[in-house]
């Protein structure tokens, strides 16, 4: 089987399965202990299922992001399951118990593949990522490559400008609001309001427009208009 045309059966059922058989449970969940909304679903409906990849660009305040987007979306959307772009185990050595979950089999399992830094190739580095779109399958990416220190929409790395130049993958910008210690504010049962927002998709061809020699700072302005487009959302 092509991996690139065809995701490897392994790596779509695990995920499609364990995002589904958490889905109920994490509704049911959100339902109880925040006030939980989601808006902008409307806006995936003019994304075609054509076989084009879609990444959902997510800004990153909580630990919680990478459930909560999958058990946002519709139960059994066509966009599931999700995958996603994680750092290499290394990355977690000194993260107490966090270094025996990510990076881990329960991670890849999860649909999370491996962004290697410090290559300096992009088509190297996010190897997967490329076939996981090129087989029109879902990615989510925290474009700020860790989690915020002070609630607010931080600067995005230039990787995801690669993706949409490489892989002509449309762009769903996504915000997360109440998950940030700081900015939590509950309602008289003491729940956390939370808000899950998804934005209006951006093609592939909005970003470049037929311009043939894109390099590194096309990818950060393309980041840049993703950036401000997540902070927008409300």
């Amino acid at each position: 089987m092509n991996y690139s045309s065809k995701m490897k059966i392994f790596h779509y059922v695990s995920p499609w399965v364990l995002q589904t058989l958490i889905w109920v449970p994490t509704r049911i969940l959100l339902r109880v202990f925040f006030v939980y909304k989601v808006k902008g679903l409307k806006n995936l409906a003019v994304l075609k299922n054509d076989g084009t990849g879609v990444i959902f660009a997510v800004n990153h305040s909580s630990e919680l992001d990478p459930i909560l987007i999958p058990a946002s979306l519709p139960f059994l959307s066509r966009f599931m399951p999700m995958f996603y772009v994680a750092r290499e185990k290394s990355f977690y050595k000194n993260s107490g118990w966090r270094q025996n979950f990510y990076g881990g089999l329960f991670f890849r399992m999860w649909g999370a593949h491996t962004a290697y830094a410090g290559m300096n190739d992009y088509d190297i580095a996010l190897r997967y990522h490329i076939k996981i779109l090129n087989a029109g399958r879902s990615l989510c990416i925290f474009p700020e490559g860790k989690k915020t220190t002070d609630g607010n929409v931080g600067d995005g790395k230039p990787g995801i400008g690669f993706l949409i130049h490489r892989t002509n993958a449309s762009i769903v910008p996504v915000r997360v609001v109440g998950l940030y210690k700081d900015h939590k504010r509950k309602d008289f049962l003491g729940r956390t309001r939370l808000k899950v927002v998804f934005g209006k998709p951006m093609l592939a061809k909005d970003f470049y427009n037929g311009k043939k020699d894109i390099g590194i700072e096309d990818y950060r302005e393309a980041t840049k208009i993703i950036m401000d487009e997540i902070r927008s959302l409300d």
